[in-house]
């Protein structure tokens, strides 16, 4: 079996996210947050079954190969400090076995973009 038929590490949700769509468009366009943050919130959010999420080393030890385009580890690891220091990761566990549940609740602080066009006094 090649490595593009193998099937994925962890499975692919069977359902939608139970999240807020409106949190999550506000943690999307939340400018505090780098673009390689926001696509890890992402993929934590909406990217895995919440029975089966990945822990944190699990994802970091993934190989250049099994990684494909994705960024490295430190990469990574910046966009994960990032979250977890607004509070859109919080630990669910600590240690090795770290697992970090997705905090959407931390978008209602979001500071999207300013309407510069606007004209209000």
């Amino acid at each position: 079996m090649t490595d593009r038929k193998r099937p994925p590490r962890w499975a692919l949700p069977t359902q939608p996210a139970g999240h807020d769509p409106i949190l999550f468009a506000q943690a999307m366009r939340d400018m505090r947050l780098t673009w390689r943050a926001r696509g890890v919130l992402a993929e934590l959010t909406v990217g895995y079954a919440d029975d089966d999420r990945p822990l944190m080393h699990q994802l970091t030890s993934l190989s250049r190969p099994e990684r494909l385009a994705a960024e490295g580890r430190e990469a990574f690891g910046k966009a994960v400090s990032e979250l977890r220091a607004l509070r859109y990761l919080i630990p669910e566990s600590e240690g090795i076995a770290e697992r970090l549940v997705v905090n959407l609740d931390a978008a209602k602080d979001a500071q999207p973009v300013p309407d510069r066009y606007s004209y209000e006094d």
